[in-house]
């Protein structure tokens, strides 16, 4: 195996991806800088070949779920220039936008808000680079600097040093296991390559085709509702487990789970009792749909009853059994979970809306877990660590246990950065002073 090829230089921090999270964090180690006098060495580093967001998702009516000023910037430094709202100036639509009377922009116009934040920092990022692993550099017992390995698309691979690590690479898609078969199955495909994916296949190029579609959240509805849009040629089922597609709460009162100050009453709570806040919580973003788009979707199936024409349907309370493909196409056997009836229905392609695990720091950070206390946090998303672990590693989107609903979404982006960054401040401050100390002590 050939060796990696190596920078020497060492930075004060590497990110891990380039979403929102760490881009986030790029804006506020900015403004970190003119407080403190100095910047830090930040290199954050992304496996996509360019700045996107949720890029295979965009479909025509997917729009964002949370209020436009819930942005990178606003709920921390209103009058920053990274804000949505200068952002619109810059495009010259902000009259435009404000005529339309919305909070919540369409998510193709915020991945590109995200694309227009990230190309200030385009001397910060890499592209087109997967980051493999973090490992320990130990020396005289201690660990200063971590090695972070990458491999580029051309397989690649390189190793860079870093003072401090923040992972922000985001969710993997949940696959469950009665698809795992189809891994290499063009037909078979998780909702996060949406887009690529159809390309593929022959609906877009008008022929017929049955899909289905797994899961009951708001990917799930999305997806039902451009097919319907934007293939004339599918019929579609929409197959869920529970006994109808549920309404996500974003009710004002229930939103304060999703503000900065929400985070501190969670993080302060005994473990049991964080568990009971987010289980109680839990309709607020997990297998909901929003109300508009549940309301839309029952008068399209509504007018299917009038016309006596049954294009798509939501079959609820079905457990899918088994999955075959055959000549005829995917074979999907679902059980009613409410009379134990078995049916089998054939489709020409399935689409997994089943949402996504977070679970790809614990495999990144895999050499450096045995100087972890299992990747628990502290209140600054530092992960808690023995003392020979000099070098610190932030978690951003993996601390939902500890720090409530909110830290996988957009909503605490802003204040949640500031933390990081103030922390990332404070120890590397803190380390250069015990190393002044260390060499004044050497020469006496």
């Amino acid at each position: 195996m050939n060796q990696p090829s190596t920078s020497e230089t060492i930075h004060d921090l590497i990110g891990v991806g380039f979403g929102p999270s760490n881009l986030a964090l790029a804006i506020a180690l900015e403004e970190l800088a003119q407080t403190n006098g100095h910047a830090l060495d930040a290199l954050f580093i992304d496996k996509q070949s360019d700045y996107r967001w949720h890029g295979n998702t965009l479909a025509t009516q997917s729009e964002l779920q949370i209020s436009f000023l819930k942005d990178l910037v606003s709920l921390r430094n209103p009058t920053s220039p990274y804000s949505f709202v200068n952002y619109l100036h810059q495009k010259k639509r902000l009259a435009d936008f404000i005529n339309l009377g919305t909070f919540y922009p369409c998510r193709l116009e915020y991945n590109d808000y995200l694309r227009w934040a990230a190309e200030h920092f385009a001397t910060q990022a890499v592209y087109g680079e997967e980051i493999l692993r973090v490992e320990p550099e130990l020396l005289d017992g201690r660990i200063d600097h971590l090695r972070v390995i990458s491999r580029s698309a051309q397989g690649h691979e390189r190793l860079r040093r870093a003072r401090s690590v923040v992972v922000g690479s985001g969710g993997t898609p949940k696959i469950p296991p009665v698809f795992a078969p189809f891994k290499d199955d063009p037909r078979v495909f998780h909702h996060s390559q949406y887009l690529n994916s159809l390309e593929q296949l022959p609906c877009t190029q008008g022929k017929p085709m049955r899909i289905a579609i797994i899961g009951s959240g708001q990917s799930a509805a999305e997806a039902l509702i451009d097919l319907n849009d934007s293939y004339p040629s599918v019929k579609a089922d929409m197959i869920l487990r529970g006994s109808a597609l549920k309404p996500a709460d974003d009710s004002p009162f229930v939103n304060e789970v999703f503000t900065p100050d929400y985070t501190d009453l969670v993080f302060n709570q005994p473990q049991a009792e964080r568990a009971k806040l987010i289980s109680e919580y839990h309709n607020t973003n997990y297998s909901v749909v929003d109300i508009d788009l549940i309301e839309r979707i029952y008068g399209m199936l509504y007018r299917q009853k009038v016309a006596h024409q049954y294009r798509h349907a939501v079959l609820c309370r079905r457990n899918i059994e088994a999955a075959v493909s055959t000549d005829k196409g995917i074979e999907l056997t679902l059980r009613d979970l409410a009379t134990g009836i078995q049916q089998t229905h054939v489709y020409d392609a399935v689409i997994l809306a089943t949402g996504y695990e977070r679970r790809s720091h614990r495999e990144l950070l895999a050499p450096l877990q045995q100087h972890l206390k299992d990747f628990e946090v502290d209140r600054d998303y530092r992960v808690l660590a023995s003392p020979e672990l000099n070098a610190a590693v932030y978690l951003q989107g993996f601390c939902e246990a500890s720090h409530g609903l909110s830290d996988t979404l957009l909503s605490v982006l802003p204040v949640r950065a500031a933390e990081i960054g103030q922390s990332l401040y404070q120890s590397l401050g803190q380390r250069a002073s015990n190393a002044r100390a260390s060499a004044t002590l050497a020469s006496a």
